[in-house]
């Protein structure tokens, strides 16, 4: 007898792959350390889309839509929320906050939104967050500061709708492991309990399996499907500016791990940039204007925070910055938000290199403790003052001197600008093909 395996003849491509056109998921990501203006690109996009989805973050994440005068503020909402067609998933790489949670549904309920109960799907294997996770995590900053990661343990969404019994004992279980660990904790747990029994009953028909349910979409072939991710590329905990960052991968390596997605069933990579750099709380930020210029991008940029409230910290594009995110995104266009915001500035810079000791860093840094003698080298264009880029339409109808910014921009980075923000409403927004 042949020791020789056996040669089996190779099946044909159709019954090999026997999904031949899936579709292929569009994904939005920030491309700075946030806020720049995501939710505006998703909800363009979204009213084309059959599906739209969160792969992580939880309700510190904030997008405003506005939609014929409307505001929606959008937190642990997907931003397709508001539209009629769309489906929205949160998947399980995001952390949920229940009450939170519902209290934004209303929120959005009170502004006209309905219909919405079919529409919303939370992944059974998304983590909850409880009260006492919030008042351990102030005690852990106060004690430690902010050089730490993710500190979870728990109960994920589809322990809510299994045996109420044992969801309580797990839940008794682990705020008593905080308690030992901060003794300082002050929750009536036997009142959470009552109060997440109601919770099991109201989010019952929005918990099951997303993964299944979002592979099936894809499989499909016919739908459009969106992920928006929340945050930003610079406050991934992986590759921000550590340890100023958020506890979740921001970046495309999150889409996947948070919402079991497939990496061949990737299409577009849109990162939103900002036409100026802001950040929100402490961390590096070598562009920063700590002077009359920022003040004005910062008041006629709005710029605070949708969630927090807090005013960001203004400066110049930083272009170093992102060429990092391209590089790890492997954006395939860009959405340049805010334009007008620079509308009213004689000169705008743009930060293309950064320096040590006159020697050019060849990328951006790893280490934040690394980067406060950085010297940074700018390009600077006439601004064009005096011609308002907000009722713009088309890119030719752009001032030259904002044209040629937005040109500089993608011949640097290589991307095209496909989308360029130039207000506030959703119309305001100039499409580039």
């Amino acid at each position: 007898m042949s020791s020789h395996p056996q040669v089996v003849k190779r099946q044909d491509s159709a019954s090999i792959h026997p999904f031949p056109n899936p579709s292929m998921v569009s994904i939005v990501l920030g491309a700075q350390w946030g806020d720049e203006g995501k939710g505006k690109l998703v909800d363009l996009l979204a009213s084309e889309a059959d599906v739209v989805c969160r792969c992580q973050g939880g309700n510190n994440a904030g997008h405003s839509v506005v939609v014929d005068g409307v505001e929606y503020d959008f937190h642990m909402l997907p931003s397709g929320f508001h539209l009629q067609n769309c489906v929205n998933i949160i998947g399980n790489g995001c952390v949920v906050n229940l009450p939170e949670l519902m209290e934004e549904i209303q929120k959005n309920e009170s502004r006209g939104i309905t219909n919405w109960s079919d529409r919303l799907f939370i992944s059974d294997r998304a983590h909850l967050v409880f009260d006492f996770h919030k008042q351990s995590d102030g005690f852990i900053e106060r004690g430690r500061g902010k050089s730490r990661q993710a500190i979870r343990n728990g109960i994920r969404a589809g322990d809510l709708i299994g045996e109420f019994s044992i969801f309580a004992d797990k839940l008794r279980n682990l705020y008593n492991y905080y308690k030992l660990t901060f003794p300082d904790l002050d929750i009536d747990i036997e009142k959470t309990i009552e109060q997440f029994k109601q919770f099991a009953e109201y989010f019952r028909p929005m918990i099951i399996d997303t993964i299944a349910y979002l592979n099936e979409a894809i499989i499909d072939g016919s739908k459009k499907i969106l992920v928006e991710g929340a945050n930003a590329t610079m406050l991934d905990i992986d590759f921000g500016t550590y340890p100023y960052v958020t506890s979740s991968n921001c970046s495309i390596g999150g889409v996947c791990t948070g919402l079991g997605l497939a990496p061949k069933y990737i299409g577009d990579i849109y990162g939103v940039v900002k036409a100026y750099t802001t950040r929100v709380g402490d961390g590096v930020f070598p562009t920063e204007l700590k002077n009359e210029i920022g003040e004005h991008l910062q008041t006629r940029g709005r710029e605070w925070g949708v969630t927090t409230g807090r005013k960001r910290r203004c400066g110049w594009l930083d272009l170093v910055l992102l060429r990092y995110t391209t590089m790890i995104n492997g954006f395939t266009a860009l959405c340049l938000t805010k334009l007008d915001t620079l509308d009213e500035l004689g000169e705008i810079k743009i930060a293309t290199t950064y320096k040590r000791n006159g020697v050019e860093l060849p990328n951006f840094p790893a280490s934040v403790d690394t980067m406060h003698d950085i010297e940074v080298e700018y390009v600077t264009f006439p601004g064009w003052r005096g011609r308002s880029t907000s009722d713009c339409r088309t890119f030719n109808s752009l001032p030259r001197n904002a044209r040629l910014y937005v040109q500089f921009i993608e011949q640097f980075l290589g991307v095209p600008v496909r989308w360029i923000g130039v207000g506030k409403d959703r119309m305001a927004m100039i499409r580039v093909f």
